[in-house]
């Protein structure tokens, strides 16, 4: 299994964080060589189901994704409580789930915590190469929380 934690401060309130990461089709725009596409009539909510697309030409594979919860924060106010938002993945190359947490924090900012706990096909390979799998999983995602940082400050 590979798994590891992202954590990223955000310029902004907890509502705009929010609204900005469960738009899917969105994290095209911050994780490299990936697109997003819902595949629900609703796309927001628990059952809502997405499909991101990661890779070049034969390279690339499906991360079919279900969200299995579903909580907005209840406000932008430090003392409000935090939104979370699980998935379930079950591709044939990527298995296991995602979570990611919107913490409103004083001034307008908030704190985004991200969550992966994942295996990869085929399975016997995670035995040798997990902990590599998690390191570069905090690598890529921490580059892609910055970068989803900087759009989401910027007002894009």
């Amino acid at each position: 299994m590979a798994r590891f934690t992202v954590v990223q401060e955000v310029g902004a309130p907890a509502g705009v964080v929010w609204a900005a990461l469960v738009d899917w089709p969105r994290h095209g725009r911050w994780a490299p060589l990936t697109v997003v596409r819902t595949v629900t009539p609703r796309p927001d909510g628990v059952g809502a189901k997405f499909v991101a697309r990661t890779g070049v030409g034969p390279l690339a594979f499906d991360d079919p994704m279900t969200v299995t919860l579903w909580q907005r924060p209840t406000g932008d106010g430090s003392a409000d409580e935090p939104g979370r938002c699980e998935v379930a993945k079950s591709g044939r190359v990527v298995h296991g789930r995602a979570w990611f947490s919107v913490q409103p924090l004083p001034g307008s900012r908030s704190r985004v915590v991200w969550d992966e706990d994942v295996t990869v096909s085929p399975r016997r390979i995670m035995r040798f190469a997990g902990p590599l799998l998690s390191a570069a999983g905090r690598l890529g995602f921490t580059a892609t929380l910055r970068a989803f940082a900087k759009d989401v400050e910027q007002g894009r």
